[in-house]
């Protein structure tokens, strides 16, 4: 009889692991009747914890100070979070508000004049706030064809206006920098005093207004939870989140027992022994079989793992890329969904060795990365190549 040893992934304990287990169990069962499934579990010993109950986070929320939990500054900060994501979102805002009167018969469009301001800022390049890095001109030029800025202009007074361009600009040329990771961002500050002297050079007559009554009359709406909501609960996300990013942390500068206690149970248990691991379980498998040889293990199988990643990064603990795949290493079914982002292909760092299935459960990360165990095709696949 095939024993499969299941190897959980980061975050999970109970009572969630037992449903997990039952799960892929039942799952087995029918795929390759016969065989029978013993869970390593873990989470529990050797997993991480708060060891102080949290000591190290900075803020709870209790006994906060009215800076600490400031809401007009919080607010500011949530409002830039949304803007880095979406610089035009206080324009459409504004947009949507409608015409705030008629325009009389002859005179000019309110946003001819805002147009070839943007098109004079858009000339001058980075010039205007060179502090920010490279990107304002080219924005600037974008942001002067937006179909957003006749309706702004008809609907908020020109000074309102000046400074949302600004602010649109500035989160433009930020946002960009976020998504390429720059290794330095502007601070608030300077932010600020950016947005100010942009909406100068557009019309705005005095400083400060992007932190003023612009700020609560247009950008409050784009806040939610966000930031703010963030800060203030971290204590509580920390505390819900630490086990899957310490679970991994724990294992790769401290993972010596769990590697000990898998090859125990190896041990303890009938052969052939397939090991079945998930997530960080695929992490601690392939290391553990990589450490040194496990007898009576002719097969192993990961699932939505990390470990093919680690390696090419130089982080999987026994292993350095480019070293090749120890000799004594199992067969290796890798099995990874295509929108699950925190699966990884192994084929194509170690060919002849490892054998990948992409699999396509049809969720959206993160719902993919565990929703390979409701999926029959990881099942069928599995019970394939048991021995």
């Amino acid at each position: 009889m095939t024993t499969v040893l299941f190897i959980h992934g980061t975050g999970v304990r109970p009572p969630h692991a037992g449903v997990l287990y039952a799960r892929v169990t039942a799952s087995l069962a029918e795929a390759a009747p016969g065989v029978r499934v013993v869970p390593l579990d873990w989470g529990e010993r050797y997993g991480a914890r708060l060891a102080a109950g949290g000591a190290s986070i900075p803020y709870d929320g209790a006994g906060a100070t009215e800076r600490d939990a400031g809401s007009e500054e919080d607010d500011g900060a949530a409002a830039w979070e949304h803007l880095y994501r979406d610089p035009e979102a206080e324009l459409a805002l504004a947009a949507a508000r409608g015409p705030s009167g008629e325009i009389p018969p002859g005179a000019a469009f309110p946003d001819e004049e805002f147009r070839e301001r943007l098109a004079a800022l858009a000339a001058r390049g980075e010039a205007a706030a060179p502090e920010l890095g490279p990107g304002l001109g080219a924005r600037a030029s974008a942001l002067a064809r937006s179909p957003l800025l006749a309706p702004a202009a008809e609907a908020v007074d020109p000074e309102v206006l000046a400074t949302l361009l600004a602010r649109a600009l500035v989160a433009a040329v930020i946002g960009a920098a976020l998504a390429e990771d720059a290794p330095v961002i502007p601070d608030g500050a300077t932010r600020d005093a950016a947005v100010d002297r942009i909406a100068r050079e557009l019309g705005a007559a005095a400083p400060g207004t992007s932190r003023g009554p612009v700020g609560r009359l247009v950008a409050r709406p784009v806040v939610r939870l966000g930031s703010r909501y963030a800060v203030r609960r971290r204590r509580a996300l920390t505390g819900a989140a630490h086990p899957a990013a310490g679970d991994v942390l724990r294992f790769l500068v401290r993972g010596g027992p769990l590697r000990a206690a898998l090859r125990e149970l190896v041990a303890s248990v009938e052969p052939p022994v397939v090991l079945l691991g998930h997530s960080l379980g695929g992490i601690i498998a392939l290391d553990t079989l990589i450490e040194a040889p496990l007898p009576g293990v002719p097969l192993l199988v990961t699932v939505g793992s990390q470990g093919p990643f680690l390696y090419e990064t130089g982080a999987l603990p026994h292993l350095e890329h480019p070293q090749p795949l120890p000799a004594h290493v199992p067969a290796w079914l890798n099995i990874h969904d295509r929108r699950d982002l925190l699966g990884f292909a192994a084929a194509p760092l170690f060919p002849g060795r490892a054998e990948d299935i992409a699999t396509d459960n049809r969720q959206p990360f993160p719902a993919a990365h565990s929703a390979y165990w409701t999926d029959p095709a990881v099942y069928r696949a599995i019970a394939e190549r048991l021995p």
